[in-house]
């Protein structure tokens, strides 16, 4: 059996909750093909340590896609706000793309519950309710997502979910909720491995099913155990809407690669792409990194009323195939050089025994990057055919290494397909 098709059934056979620990090196070529992943490079692409206890809810076979209030409208949300988003992602083509949920934060609840303690939505700026907002959106081929917080009150300070719990998970399920944020504001110091679980249990006996994802910040390290609690998990604290920001979040991400997957994704955050403060070659870096670590893509910007830019960016479909990619392994850093290491190549592999490859330049001015095979783990005597994501172009065939002039904060990004394979399917 080859190792690339043991790992389709390693995750699409979950029928058991017994499964060996074993190193899993999963090459991004079969084994007999001289394009096969050097031995020496296979830590950049193991997988070995993902949850084997992986949630088994059904969702989440590729990163979530979608839309979130927060990083644009903070607590400026209300349900026309939320509708004309939805109206947004259709009109744009997004919905198209695989943008499909449609994400309330925080500031949607009254400051305390009712008098049987249940959740209440914001009677001012939420007056038809939730349930009504969940059935425009389904009307539309759109899934609806709330946010609650896995501690006494939220981060805006309304009621929390902690030992609410069951209730609050019938609400939301009640009112058609197809997907939970669930943060760690005001958590009392209880450890998140006991505070995340009830809801997952919460969710589960509902009878619907709710995407679970877990707001955690990276405090306790969630890639080693949040597989067997939700859907995704946040590996870092919130980002911002600048270049350093983004960066580090990148990095910091990138560290658990070997832990995401079909059914459980690192999330290092929202994206920022439209917001305003970073350049157009720093959103394409962010988008192109994000889709390359196989990151929910959940817009952060006003969808109504986005820059034609703006829209290129979040719109390329050939970025989204390599985050929406069904292999699930998460690209990642496998080369750093120059001043401050800021000359960087990342990498993974794809199905179809392709290869995602990303220049990233993150110096002050443009610089060279080369991305030599030993490097990103072909075989020296590979060649292929590579195709550039953004110009939408192949480029020929190539042997050995390539490399390209890469503008400042700008990363090119491309893929390698094996020249038999692409040779054969003309």
């Amino acid at each position: 059996m080859s190792a690339f098709f043991s790992f389709f059934l390693f995750f699409f056979s979950l029928s058991t909750l017994s499964f060996t620990m074993a190193l899993r090196i999963v090459p991004p070529f079969e084994p007999e093909s001289i394009y096969q992943i050097s031995n020496s490079l296979n830590k950049f692409y193991d997988t070995s340590k993902y949850g084997i206890f992986q949630l088994n809810n059904g969702l989440a076979l590729t990163p979530q896609m979608g839309w979130n209030s927060w990083n644009f409208f903070a607590c400026a949300i209300n349900e026309t706000v939320i509708k004309e988003t939805a109206d947004a992602l259709i009109s744009t083509g997004l919905a198209d793309l695989g943008y499909i949920f449609v994400n309330i934060d925080d500031c949607w609840s009254t400051v305390s519950r009712n008098g049987k303690g249940a959740l209440v939505p914001d009677p001012k700026d939420f007056p038809s309710g939730i349930k009504a907002l969940a059935d425009y959106i389904h009307e539309k081929g759109l899934k609806l997502g709330i946010y609650s917080d896995a501690g006494m009150f939220t981060c805006q300070v309304r009621p929390g979910s902690l030992y609410h719990e069951n209730g609050d998970a019938q609400l939301f399920a009640s009112w058609g909720v197809d997907y939970l944020k669930y943060d760690n504001c005001y958590n009392l110091g209880i450890e998140p491995k006991k505070r995340y679980p009830p809801m997952r249990e919460a969710l589960n006996a509902t009878g619907r099913t709710i995407f679970y994802s877990l707001c955690e910040w990276g405090e306790d390290d969630p890639a080693l155990w949040a597989g067997r609690v939700g859907n995704s998990w946040r590996t870092t604290q919130d980002i911002n809407d600048s270049w350093a920001s983004m960066t580090t979040i990148a990095d910091l991400n990138d560290k658990w690669a070997a832990y995401a997957g079909p059914g459980g994704w690192n999330d290092p955050d929202m994206l920022e792409v439209g917001n305003g403060g970073m350049t157009f070659e720093e959103y394409r870096a962010h988008f192109s990194i994000w889709s390359l670590m196989k990151a929910p893509l959940l817009i952060g910007c006003d969808v109504r009323n986005m820059t034609a830019e703006t829209l290129e960016i979040l719109s390329n479909k050939e970025v989204i195939a390599v985050n929406q990619d069904p292999l699930g392994i998460q690209g990642r850093k496998v080369s750093a050089e120059g001043s401050d290491y800021c000359s960087q190549v990342w990498a993974g592999p794809l199905s179809g025994n392709r290869m995602v490859v990303a220049l990233w330049n993150r110096c002050s001015e443009p610089v060279t990057i080369k991305a030599k095979w030993e490097t990103i783990g072909l075989h020296s005597s590979a060649s292929v055919l590579m195709r550039d994501l953004w110009k939408h172009e192949d480029l020929g065939n190539i042997d050995g290494f390539f490399e390209a002039i890469i503008a400042s904060h700008d990363c090119g990004m491309y893929i390698l397909t094996p020249l038999a394979l692409s040779n054969a399917a003309i």
